[in-house]
């Protein structure tokens, strides 16, 4: 029988290739194809971008603010028609994939964000495409790495290789890249992780420079380092980074909420739409990505960066400007979480930063102005508002300094971008213990940490624990029926006791009737529903996590507790298989390849 070519090949790496050096290959590989299909989702919303302003966006009529909802309705008539299942959000989908399916993402992942992402802020929405970005290229690491035979734990690391190289060529930043992988992805800082997270940035960065030349996002030189004097201010606005993190995530879920009793995807796609539309006509910046909002603001241009608003008339008023940069500051988040709600695909990271720069350039501008003769560098501030509010968003104070150090090429901001980054990261992580990536993974037992028993027991499965070996019984049964019927056919030494639905009602244990199952005078007048007694802890498959197993078998003392799914009897779970299981999952995530 004549074997394919990738039978072939296999056979031809596993003679003449390590492991470890077949891993170091793909990380490349995965980094290119990341930066590829981060250059392609750029390129793909620029040009729908450019299009729609030579036609719309400039015109005597103003009308850009009505494209969301055309935007909006093209990406539903995809996922409708095409996609047919929900869109999630990106980074949570990646996690959930890393922590409970072995790194295993759905090939629709590949394609969709390449499509949806680009529809949405093409046309305006207000979301990054950072995220969409990551999602595709992890997805497109997935599949690669299945289709080369790759164990699931490599799987993983090859997935968050594919995201370093996203974020490595959409800014142009490999180190933030890398530190952004473990970061969110909670990757322990070995050679097994750091070197093949550095080759799939570096081939992420180099396709960037191959595809756009070194056409950057942010067009920005530092020409004032850190002054010692300022420090009080770096100080004042880590705390206001910090409020306006927390402000940031509880807008996230509150608007999110706010649309659930909007059933249909029609409704939430018309009023998502149509408030996003008033949103742009009175605040242009919130229109699609806002880089260009960031780069005017670095450039001291805050006019240029406010575009045409109905307030054209005041801003010779400074503090009108700054109102109008706070309302940004505010409405952001708005914007973003609106655009999610109504339907709209794209990330969290890029609004951050808009939000962040913002606040920042407010901060700045208020203490140049207030009248006490206080005198702030305003680009400084700009970048460090970023600064401070991806290390609140995402919990990700490193990240957060080395994105920012990079894109200002230089280290003279390192001081000023470490005091706001950590006071807002830990007022932040002290007030919320999960962010919008993380919180519905959590309540799921499906986040991955850097706590490592946490770890294990969150890339533990139920499935693989769960024995379904018992002899059930019924309540009616009497002892004779029970003993000749469950007790001689069994190995176990538990019954569970089950009515006509399959709905658990009672265990019974061998201890139980070990002194009358020999009396046959009690055979037919004794009944299982006078013989079984509660179980002391149960199981419920769709919502505890292996955590919450672990804790009701050691609270209840038992050595098997059964298995509730979907409110009907499923099995047991042993403490002894339990802790094999834990046991060999442990082994298997701290021992390097």
């Amino acid at each position: 029988m004549k074997k394919s070519p990738l039978t072939n090949f296999l056979k031809w790496r596993y003679k003449h290739i390590s492991n470890k050096t077949f891993v170091h290959i793909l990380s490349v590989v995965v980094g290119l194809l990341a930066g590829l299909v981060a250059v392609t989702l750029k390129n793909l919303t620029y040009f729908i971008e450019s299009l729609l302003e030579r036609g719309i966006i400039f015109s005597e009529n103003q009308l850009y603010f009505v494209l969301p909802v055309i935007g909006l309705t093209l990406v539903y008539l995809y996922v409708k028609f095409v996609h047919k299942e929900k869109l999630e959000h990106a980074v949570s989908s990646i996690l959930f994939s890393l922590s409970k399916k072995s790194g295993i993402l759905p090939t629709k992942q590949i394609y969709t964000p390449l499509i949806a992402a680009p529809l949405t802020v093409g046309f305006g929405g207000s979301v990054g495409l950072l995220g969409p970005a990551v999602a595709s290229g992890s997805a497109l690491s997935s599949a690669l790495s299945r289709w080369v035979r790759i164990d699931a734990k490599t799987r993983s690391l090859l997935v968050a290789c594919a995201s370093a190289g996203a974020i490595a060529s959409i800014f142009q930043s490999p180190i933030a890249a890398i530190i952004f992988a473990v970061e969110v992805f909670s990757l322990d800082l070995t050679m097994l992780s750091v070197l093949p997270l550095l080759l799939a940035s570096i081939s992420g960065v180099l396709t960037s420079y191959f595809f756009l030349g070194n056409e950057v996002l942010f067009s920005f030189s530092l020409t004032e380092g850190f002054d010692l004097n300022d420090t009080l201010f770096y100080l004042l606005l880590g705390v206001g980074t910090a409020v306006a993190s927390i402000y940031f995530t509880k807008m996230y879920f509150g608007i999110l909420k706010l649309f659930k009793p909007l059933r249909s995807p029609k409704y939430k796609l018309l009023v998502g739409g149509l408030a996003i539309g008033i949103m742009l006509y009175f605040i242009p910046p919130l229109y699609g990505e806002g880089f260009g909002f960031i780069n005017h603001l670095l450039d001291g241009d805050h006019l240029k960066a406010l575009g045409k608003t109905p307030f054209d008339a005041f801003t010779d008023n400074i503090w009108v400007v700054i109102a109008l940069l706070f309302g940004i500051t505010i409405f952001k988040a708005i914007a973003m979480t609106t655009t999610f709600a109504a339907g709209g695909a794209g990330g969290i990271f890029i609004p951050t930063m808009v939000m962040g720069s913002a606040l920042g350039n407010v901060v700045a501008k208020v203490i140049n102005n207030i009248g006490f003769g206080f005198q702030v560098s305003e680009s400084n501030f700009t970048l460090i508002g970023m600064a401070g509010l991806i290390a609140g968003v995402i919990h990700a104070p490193l990240t957060a300094i080395f994105l920012i150090a990079e894109i200002t090429g230089g280290y003279q901001l390192f001081v000023p971008l470490m005091i706001t980054a950590s006071i807002s990261y830990l007022i932040t992580r002290n007030t919320l213990d999960y962010t919008i990536y993380t919180r519905e993974l959590a309540r799921q037992g499906a986040l991955l940490t850097h706590n490592k028993d946490q770890a294990v027991l969150t890339l533990m499965r139920l499935d693989d624990v769960i024995e379904n070996n018992f002899k059930t019984v019924r309540p009616n049964m009497s002892l004779g029926e029970l003993l000749s019927e469950a007790v001689a056919k069994s190995t176990r030494n538990i019954f569970p006791v089950v009515n006509v639905e399959k709905n658990l009602i009672g265990i019974i244990l061998l201890d139980d009737i070990r002194e009358i199952m020999f009396n046959a005078e009690l055979y037919q007048s004794m009944y299982v529903e006078g013989l079984m007694h509660a179980p002391p802890e149960k199981i419920f498959y769709e919502k505890d996590s292996m955590k919450t197993i672990m804790h009701k078998f050691q609270e209840s003392g038992a050595w098997n507790l059964p298995v509730i799914k979907n409110g009907k009897y499923h099995g047991f779970v042993s403490k002894s298989k339990l802790l094999t299981a834990y046991r060999r999952e442990l082994i298997n995530y701290t021992t390097e390849a």
